[in-house]
Formats: structure tokens, C-alpha cells, sequence
């Protein structure tokens, strides 16, 4: 279902991508799920992660395997989609959430937009 994204939310989208500090994991969690929720994206038509997503694990301890990323992602954007919020909420969430980045992580309103899920 396409969402009307707010001109705010569009904005925030490519501010995050001038963030000049990496955000933690929990963070990215968020802005992805917002993200998604926020673009009116359809949880139950999402694939599930494969069983051996290893692209990029996080790993709670050296030893230990936590969570696969692409669960993680799904989870996240499960929780929102699960709580019902809606496209115009989570899209205010996710500029409220930038606006906070910007100013504990940095940002560079001139530094070149990067690619999303690059490193």
C-alpha cells in the first residue's frame, strides 16, 4: 500500500544518510523499522530471514551467537506492525528519532549522502 510520505519525513530519510557517527544497533533497529512502518511497507508480506542469514551477525559475546541481523530487522519492524502503528506516526517517530541522532552521533548537512546498508 503506497503512503503519502510527509515532506519532514522525506528529509529525515536523507538526513540519516549525513549522520557523521555510526548510531548503535538498536538505533539502526529503529530507524529500519520506522522506516518500514513509516513507507507503509506490509509486515505480512515481507519474506521471513533465511535460517543462515550470516551477511553481518551480532554477537552478544566472542563465543556466544546472538541474533542474525535479518531477524533482528524483522523483529523490530514486527514489534511496530504488531503495535499497530500507523504510517503518519511511525513517520513522525522517525524524524523526531533523527533530529536526536543528529545531535549525539553528528551530522554534516554537506557530506555526501550514503549508500543505505553500506558500512
Amino acid at each position: 500500500m503506497a503512503v503519502e510520505q510527509s515532506a519532514a519525513f522525506k528529509t529525515a530519510v536523507e538526513d540519516s544518510r549525513k549522520l557523521t557517527g555510526k548510531p548503535s544497533n538498536d538505533q539502526l533497529l529503529e530507524l529500519y523499522a520506522l522506516y518500514k512502518v513509516g513507507t507503509g511497507e506490509d509486515f505480512s508480506k515481507s519474506p521471513d530471514p533465511g535460517m543462515f542469514d550470516l551477511k553481518a551477525s551480532n554477537y552478544a559475546h566472542p563465543t556466544e551467537l546472538h541474533m542474525y541481523q535479518g531477524k533482528a530487522k524483522k523483529n523490530a519492524w514486527k514489534k511496530h506492525a504488531d503495535a499497530g502503528l500507523t504510517p503518519e506516526k511511525a513517520q513522525e517517530q522517525y524524524v523526531a528519532l533523527v533530529e536526536s541522532l543528529k545531535e549525539s552521533v553528528g551530522y554534516d548537512a554537506n557530506k555526501v549522502p550514503e549508500t543505505v546498508g553500506s558500512s
